[in-house]
């Protein structure tokens, strides 16, 4: 070798080689593990549930048999929703346990925009009608959980390993394929926009009650302990 010629520094070329190795290795992973956490897209498909519980044609989970009607619809994001139910929730339920009313409840979903892109308010919904067609008397005591657990609206709501968890604390496993697949999301996607409006709003709003089929303005809920006097 001659003189002036100049060694090569080896160790300068594999340290380098090496950083770029362990930049592209942590660029994978970024990648991957943003994969991993990305929600999935909601399903489109309208499978409508079929439990002998549910009304299909208006999405009503039904609970009770009364002879009067009473319907809520329901987001489980919607912080005024869980208001009602702390208001009026124990009222509804001994309303459908001694005979007096028959409870429709409807989960929509106009919050998806509100949970960071996980769609919380499509999946809750639809782990509802899981529920519902797995265990009609579970609808309740699950609706009743969920608000009880409700995400602070603007987050990214719970997991759906946490809403199954919810569900089989009232009973109900079982439904793992049902929610994590979304199979009732395009039913909840066909259905929200056909939640009746209130009188006197612009458009759909939650809650939204309806007594024997005639929709109501919030103004019009009575004093709690007093909603006997709708069905007068």
């Amino acid at each position: 070798m001659a003189q002036g010629a100049r060694k090569v520094n080896w160790f300068a070329i594999w340290v380098s080689v090496a950083v770029v190795v362990a930049l592209v290795l942590v660029a994978v992973l970024v990648v991957t593990l943003n994969n991993a956490s990305a929600p999935k897209p909601v399903p489109t498909d309208v499978n409508p549930p079929t439990s002998a519980g549910i009304e299909v044609e208006t999405g009503a989970i039904l609970v009770g048999d009364g002879e009067n009607r009473l319907d809520t619809f329901v987001d489980f994001m919607c912080p005024i929703c869980n208001q009602f139910e702390q208001v009026y929730g124990a009222e509804i339920e001994s309303m459908v346990d001694d005979g007096s009313i028959t409870l429709g409840i409807h989960p929509i979903s106009i919050l998806d925009d509100q949970s960071r892109g996980t769609q919380f308010s499509t999946r809750a919904a639809n782990a509802a009608y899981c529920v519902a067609e797995a265990d009609p008397e579970a609808s309740l005591p699950f609706l009743q959980a969920m608000f009880a657990n409700q995400p602070a609206e603007g987050s990214s709501g719970l997991t759906n390993n946490e809403i199954l968890e919810i569900a089989s604390g009232v009973g109900v496993t079982g439904i793992d394929s049902c929610v994590n697949d979304g199979k009732f999301a395009g039913y909840v996607t066909e259905m929200t926009p056909q939640t009746p409006i209130q009188p006197g709003s612009q458009g759909i709003g939650t809650p939204t009650v309806a007594v024997n089929g005639e929709v109501i303005s919030n103004s019009q809920l009575p004093e709690p302990g007093q909603l006997a006097t709708l069905f007068e």
